[in-house]
């Protein structure tokens, strides 16, 4: 993240207004079987979207459904925010989607298994309550349901 004196004035202002939240206890939870025997899904927040799906909307707090057998280069950027630089991304969404380094994870042994969708949100969302007491249990709810043991974030 870059210190808040680069940002520019309209960036600044936002951000010395935006309330973060502090929680007293962690979501931690550790791992209770070897990461060799883990099934794993990934979560971003870049706003990754296929061809077909609906486009993310600014502050939206729903999510779409990635499948396992995506081509990385197939995903679509959908984040929009004037304070986040994608050039990186458009080259290699591994970046904020590592699929392709899960994979090679998987080929050599070191997870059991890469679950069969992934998800991705959309980051810079200022009203996040839709996202914490809705969107965001439905997609820990179907990754208990899949038997997901690991939750790999990449946040942007």
């Amino acid at each position: 993240m870059a210190p808040l004196r680069q940002l520019d004035p309209l960036s600044r202002f936002f951000m010395k207004f935006y309330r973060g939240k502090r929680y007293k206890e962690s979501p931690h939870t550790p791992l209770r079987v070897p990461l060799n025997e883990c099934s794993i899904a990934l979560i971003t927040t870049a706003g990754f979207l296929l061809d077909g799906q609906n486009p993310f909307g600014n502050g939206d707090c729903s999510y779409r459904e990635i499948p396992n057998s995506v081509q990385t280069q197939a995903l679509i950027n959908g984040h929009k925010s004037a304070a986040y630089d994608e050039r990186g991304l458009e080259t290699d969404p591994n970046l904020a989607f590592p699929l392709d380094r899960f994979r090679e994870l998987e080929a050599e042994g070191k997870i059991d298994s890469l679950n069969h969708r992934h998800f991705s949100f959309m980051g810079s969302i200022t009203k996040p309550q839709p996202l914490i007491t809705q969107t965001a249990p439905e997609v820990a709810q179907m990754l208990k349901t899949d038997g997901v043991d690991i939750a790999f974030l990449t946040p942007v």
